[in-house]
């Protein structure tokens, strides 16, 4: 999972998908494209939105996105089309770009479409956030679940 600073979609994301596969055989991780955030938790309000669901992303932390997260994972989502400028320069090849994909291309196929940046925003942006997340990792761990 993958956004700018990492620390309120791709957290939320990663804290929703390891709470809905089976971590045993899948490894769920997310990054920044950014390093402003380096080693914080995941902001305040994804962190009230993921409690009030019964979901504790307290222990993540943000960390840069490497060039070797291409390596060391078979799919890599991203959260919008900035993201996906940043990441193309990134990679080294089509194959690396292969493993890129928007996260709700899972809900809405081939559209391209941004998860919303929520970063200072209040608790209401944040449900919404939660909501598509929500349906987003459904619809990826379905596709694991045999995994």
């Amino acid at each position: 999972m993958v956004c700018l600073g990492n620390i309120c979609r791709s957290p939320l994301a990663e804290g929703l998908l390891r709470s809905k596969i089976n971590s045993g055989k899948v490894t769920v991780d997310s990054a920044g494209l950014d390093h402003w955030h380096i080693g914080e938790a995941p902001c305040r309000t994804s962190r009230e939105i993921a409690k009030k669901h019964g979901l504790n992303i307290d222990g993540l932390r943000a960390r840069h996105f490497s060039i070797n997260d291409f390596d060391k994972f078979d799919k890599i989502y991203i959260m919008d089309n900035f993201n996906w400028q940043l990441i193309q320069q990134k990679a080294r090849n089509k194959q690396d770009l292969s493993k890129v994909d928007f996260i709700l291309n899972e809900i809405f196929p081939g559209e391209n479409l941004d998860v919303p940046d929520t970063y200072q925003k209040d608790l209401h942006a944040a449900e919404l956030l939660y909501q598509m997340l929500e349906q987003a990792t459904d619809a990826i761990a379905k596709k694991y679940q045999d995994e």
